[in-house]
């Protein structure tokens, strides 16, 4: 049997993993991370674990915890072809954080998780910038963060990135499909693009065209790889806002008039609105309450994609939808204008006995047994 030679040292470096960088790395994102701290936080970063102090729920009557872990997709893709980092963090805030606040919760505290073929410092530390920046916008400390070098596992320019949150909500305000009731009204709130869902259809149709990222498309006003890294639109500032005007702290929790938010991701608009309505009602959305953004009607035409696909997949314009009793439209309208976030009436919720379809119908998605979604009418496009 043969031996390994004596004169051959083996090192950690040697096998791909760089230490130093990781250090290195770790010194350029901490003003970024630090910046996201709010006094409930305890210790500085570096520590083993994040602390932060829930002194405050002791004033809660039931106080409920939330949590959700998300990543951003194959958006990451666009972004290493770019070299253009820093978005793609406000893009896992978005997927995370937005989750929390659909059940009406307050977000308490985020951690994120990069893995990489290898640690580049700067493109580490831009990584976690936009993951700050997103979190300090939406006043949420970034309590923690791994960086992992996988050489072997993942090419040197490849990353990958993951978040996890975790919020509070009273439990008597708690938001979801047992609050929804016939006559409930829905208004969309619109997107900010493809947001970060869809994009192994999206890359496919770009390849399928031949388009290289740095093309201008006259109806994005700005190059191909601009509009693909736009970034997530983050709602959960503006909503909890929106929800705490309509429903004060000392309402009545019986007679709360936001019902239920849905957060639209993978699936589409329908089948994640579908998540937030109890069994035996149905929801009408009209296609043609909306001019569909020119990026979704890209993707269409460059990969002759059915609109039923894509309205399976891509969020189309509408990036969240709050199910509202009918006397808080006017209040929910205006809080989203005075943020300067476009919104309008989607459709309605109904009872499902006494409703005839028009469209197409989606029910029972993500696991969910509960009420259905009537998607009827044409898009507008421009």
């Amino acid at each position: 049997m043969s031996r390994p030679s004596t004169d051959t040292h083996i090192t950690y470096a040697s096998a791909g993993v760089d230490t130093a960088a990781g250090d290195r790395a770790v010194e350029l994102m901490k003003a970024s991370v630090a910046a996201t701290m709010t006094p409930a936080v305890v210790g500085e970063v570096g520590g083993f674990a994040g602390m932060v102090d829930v002194s405050d729920l002791r004033d809660y009557r039931r106080p409920l915890l939330a949590t959700s872990t998300d990543g951003v997709g194959t958006k990451v893709a666009i972004a290493q072809a770019l070299d253009i980092h820093d978005t793609i963090g406000a893009d896992l805030v978005g997927m995370v954080i937005d989750d929390i606040v659909v059940v009406g919760a307050r977000p308490l505290l985020m951690t994120d998780y990069i893995a990489c073929g290898k640690v580049i410092p700067e493109r580490i530390a831009d990584i976690v910038r936009g993951v700050a920046n997103a979190c300090a916008a939406v006043g949420t400390p970034l309590l923690g963060g791994e960086t992992a070098e996988h050489p072997g596992l993942m090419e040197p320019g490849e990353y990958d990135v993951a978040g996890a949150a975790t919020g509070v909500v009273e439990a008597d305000r708690v938001l979801g499909a047992e609050r929804v009731r016939p006559d409930d009204v829905l208004i969309a709130l619109a997107s900010s693009g493809l947001h970060s869902n869809g994009y192994s259809l999206v890359r496919r149709v770009v390849e399928h065209a031949g388009w290289q990222l740095d093309r201008e498309v006259p109806e994005f006003g700005r190059t191909l790889g601009a509009e693909l890294l736009e970034p997530t639109r983050l709602y959960t500032s503006v909503l909890l806002e929106i929800i705490n005007r309509v429903d004060p702290v000392d309402a009545d929790p019986t007679a709360l008039r936001v019902h239920a938010l849905a957060h639209v991701t993978g699936g589409g608009l329908a089948a994640n609105l579908a998540r937030v309505l109890p069994a035996g009602t149905m929801a009408d959305i009209d296609r043609g309450t909306w001019e569909v953004p020119p990026v979704f009607d890209v993707v269409r035409r460059l990969g002759s994609v059915p609109w039923d696909d894509l309205e399976a997949t891509l969020n189309l314009g509408v990036g969240m939808v709050a199910v509202v009793s009918p006397d808080a439209v006017d209040d929910v309208l205006r809080g989203a204008e005075s943020a300067g976030l476009p919104a309008w009436v989607l459709g309605g919720v109904h009872d499902a006995a006494g409703y005839t379809p028009q469209g197409r119908v989606v029910a029972g998605t993500k696991g969910v047994t509960g009420g259905g979604v009537d998607v009827f009418g044409a898009y507008r496009t421009a």
